[in-house]
């Protein structure tokens, strides 16, 4: 967790947390996401049904449909409020957009962001890794490969959504940590993490940009790269680094189609959302940022570490309600 709440610049520190045995009442939680369009929030979904019916609470999801839906999550937050429910959890589309509702809202009941950085204006508490340390942790695996001075090598960045609050953060961890490598950025695609989308500025890229040796970008750009590169014929030729862990880019990198990809344990973010949430309303809050230890899954470690924490069982499907 960063030594100063809030502050992803701030360096981290490692703590032993110890949640709570169960609430003390049947709270109401409103949760909100930008989606559930790729495994990473259903992973993020599962660990707060997990951690709803460990504590004794309820909650109503809402999703916005993907980041361009800035509306419709502003919508999403003020019918929270007028449902009088007992506090918010935010996945949110936007850094800034959102801050005139969360502060309103946050008169009303404690507002825990989840996963994706936002303002801190109105937030309670935030459950959440630092987005820059996780693209960083990508760049340094192609400087890892192709340290400064080395061969160059070429390189189409896929950072995710324009104008989401994660993804600025991303792409700033992973040029800073690129410019230890001989890699050259001779593509970028910007785009909403859905998988058609992420299929159609791959191929675009391969079919507009020559000499490709390494697709780096999100979970959903990562899958669609297993299968483009295997069509094309261009498999174990065009190396794929992904910049967070899906159910699909863990299977990659276990059959070698991945090089690697960080891990901000989605499932614990999502239980630890819950559990601050639940301490908010109690009065209870002792750490106001947490989140899990970033680490990088390769070939090599990937069994070791396992799924538990990282992604939802394969049979999971989305729970919109749980009622306590």
């Amino acid at each position: 967790m960063p030594t100063v709440a809030f502050d992803d610049n701030s360096p981290t520190e490692t703590q032993i947390y110890q949640p709570l045995d169960h609430a003390e009442n049947p709270w109401r939680l409103c949760v909100i996401y930008p989606h559930l369009k790729d495994a990473y929030w259903l992973s993020v979904n599962y660990g707060m049904v997990e951690e709803a019916k460990r504590l004794g609470v309820s909650f109503d999801l809402y999703e916005a449909g993907g980041y361009p839906n800035l509306a419709r999550q502003i919508e999403q937050v003020e019918a929270c409020g007028e449902r009088q429910m007992d506090a918010l959890i935010i996945g949110a589309v936007s850094y800034e957009g959102l801050t005139p509702s969360v502060v309103k809202i946050a008169g009303q009941m404690p507002v825990i962001a989840a996963v994706n950085d936002i303002d801190d204006a109105g937030i309670t508490a935030k459950s959440s890794v630092s987005w820059r340390e996780m693209g960083a942790a990508a760049g340094r695996e192609i400087a890892k490969r192709h340290p400064k001075g080395s061969a160059p090598v070429r390189l189409a960045w896929f950072p995710g959504p324009k104008g989401a609050g994660w993804v600025q953060f991303v792409e700033r961890g992973f040029l800073e940590a690129l410019a230890d490598s001989s890699a050259e950025i001779v593509a970028t695609r910007f785009g909403d993490t859905g998988l058609e989308q992420q299929v159609l500025l791959v191929e675009d890229v391969l079919d507009t940009v020559p000499d490709i040796d390494y697709l780096v970008g999100s979970g959903p750009m990562a899958e669609a790269a297993i299968s483009v590169l295997r069509a094309r014929g261009l498999s174990g030729k065009i190396g794929v680094v992904s910049t967070y862990v899906s159910h699909g880019v863990y299977r990659g990198i276990k059959r070698g189609r991945i090089l690697a990809a960080p891990t901000d344990f989605a499932v614990l973010q999502g239980r630890l959302a819950v559990e601050l949430a639940v301490r908010a309303i109690e009065g209870k809050l002792t750490i106001s940022h947490a989140g899990p230890r970033i680490v990088t899954l390769t070939l090599e470690n990937i069994d070791s570490i396992g799924t538990a924490e990282s992604l939802a069982p394969a049979s999971f499907v989305p729970v919109f309600k749980v009622a306590n």
